[in-house]
């Protein structure tokens, strides 16, 4: 007896594409339907009326895509998502992605082929640009500026602008900055903060005082040799993640300098690891689990058939002093 998966074979299309083409045919193109029903015909295949049921029923599963599962701000917002699932008595699938696009599809997949009911990406960029149907149920969390899903963020622009204004208040007037991957909307937002800064205080922008990291520790801890070499060094940095700036510092003292002594050092997030930073970490604070769980309550809004009051959701933040800045002195 032939099977969907032997449908998907002799079709040339992905099992998803056939489930859609034998379940919600108006979902895909008229070529991928005449393929689908050329290799109904010829293999004389017969879809399971009960497993069809059964997939118009919920499954009671949500997925959630993360990047990175090794992240210290993710496990704090997946915890906020679990919260609200498990009184909604839900179970959460995580999809380990590693930021790859076709293992998100693969994870995507679940969804629409009616295996779980919706989805929270934790990727700073819309999941509907990759997303099969219409129908399948997204909440971006932890998103940037012009998203166009449903998602919840910070101002991501604002809250890099108030860190900078604070060291720039504290009369550093070179500032150098981390940033994360130069393609990451996460990346973008808080380098555009920086740069909003230093113009309200009619200062330049100087492109060699930005080295690219990936919001890890060694990242942090392998860009600071840069501004270390510096013959003009910067007297703070402005780090785009905790994780970066904790590994910046520990890359300063290894070169002999102190914290903030030499150079005074910010994050970003506000990780519980930050304020047990040696020094105590100056940081933004990102509200995480608040993220989570307004991401949550919004995916089962749409699940259950509700309208959301809005379609995104900007969560405030706060700025954190601690040990790892002080005033600037020549």
């Amino acid at each position: 007896m032939a099977t969907i998966r032997d449908v998907s074979k002799e079709s040339g299309l992905s099992i998803a594409t056939v489930s859609r083409a034998i379940s919600n045919p108006e979902m895909v193109s008229e070529e991928s339907l005449r393929k689908v029903n050329l290799a109904i015909e010829k293999l004389q295949y017969r879809p399971n009326l009960s497993s069809q049921k059964f997939r118009l029923q919920r499954t009671n599963t949500i997925v959630v895509l993360v990047p990175n599962i090794a992240n210290l701000f993710f496990a704090q917002l997946i915890s906020g998502v679990e919260d609200v699932a498990i009184r909604k008595g839900y179970n959460v699938l995580l999809g380990d992605t590693r930021d790859n696009v076709s293992r998100e599809e693969e994870f995507i997949s679940l969804v629409d082929t009616r295996q779980a009911d919706g989805l929270i990406q934790l990727r700073p960029n819309s999941p509907t640009k990759m997303l099969p149907s219409a129908n399948i149920k997204a909440v971006n969390a932890a998103g940037c500026s012009g998203t166009p899903s449903y998602s919840v963020r910070i101002d991501n622009i604002e809250a890099s602008s108030k860190i900078v204004k604070y060291l720039l208040d504290q009369g550093h007037q070179r500032i150098g900055v981390i940033s994360g991957l130069g393609d990451n909307p996460h990346s973008v937002d808080r380098l555009q903060g920086y740069k909003n800064a230093l113009a309200a205080a009619g200062i330049g922008y100087d492109e060699e005082l930005v080295i690219e990291g990936d919001f890890t520790f060694w990242s942090g801890y392998n860009a600071v040799r840069h501004f270390v070499a510096m013959p003009n060094r910067p007297t703070a940095l402005f780090c785009m993640s905790d994780e970066m700036a904790i590994g910046a510092i520990k890359g300063l003292k290894e070169s002999a300098l102190s914290v903030p002594g030499d150079m005074s050092v910010t994050g970003f997030d506000d990780l519980a690891v930050s304020n047990y930073s040696d020094p105590p970490l100056t940081t933004v604070r990102q509200p995480a689990t608040q993220i989570g769980e307004k991401a949550a309550e919004l995916l089962f809004q749409l699940i259950e058939g509700e309208a959301p009051k809005l379609k995104e959701y900007i969560l405030p933040f706060e700025l954190i002093i601690r040990e790892s800045t002080r005033p600037y002195s020549c």
